[in-house]
């Protein structure tokens, strides 16, 4: 296993110990996508791999872009909470297609926070086939979850 990932075991391990909030990680979605990490930059970038299973595949055999769509959210949304140290909720995520990607390639994703302050995660992600080919692009936007109570320190006694 290379060092990256060993800081993301290390990270995962110490946010399950600090936030019993029974968050599955890495979810069921990942997984069903048979995801599995590629490299990890503390905080900062994520890149996971997926293989373009045949279930993905749209009429003209190429992995359907809700797929695509749904690697980048799953990677996005473990980057979203590891660069945050708790869970948040996608906003939005936009993507823009560029070419198809066959069945037996595999894509991988690698997502990049590109601003983040107390309340709100901005990333970037570009999706590639084996051959380095950008096959599609996004963003995404995400908020930072509170879960303290509402007259805690994030909230206010109406």
């Amino acid at each position: 296993m290379n060092t990256s990932l060993v800081l993301l075991e290390e990270e995962l391990r110490s946010l399950s110990r600090d936030h019993a909030l029974g968050i599955t990680f890495p979810p069921n979605c990942f997984t069903s996508m048979q995801a599995k990490f590629v490299e990890y930059e503390s905080r900062r970038s994520l890149a996971v791999a997926f293989p373009v299973l045949e279930e993905s595949l749209n009429p003209l055999r190429t992995m359907q872009g809700g797929f695509i769509v749904a690697a980048f959210d799953n990677v996005f949304g473990p980057l979203s909470y590891l660069a945050a140290r708790v869970p948040c909720v996608t906003l939005n995520l936009n993507t823009q297609f560029v070419r198809p990607i066959e069945p037996g390639d595999q894509l991988t994703v690698r997502a990049t926070v590109v601003s983040r302050n107390a309340q709100v995660l901005q990333m970037t992600g570009e999706a590639f086939n084996s051959r380095h080919k950008v096959i599609a692009t996004a963003s995404a936007t995400a908020t930072i979850a509170r879960t303290g109570p509402r007259n805690g320190p994030q909230g206010s006694a109406s």
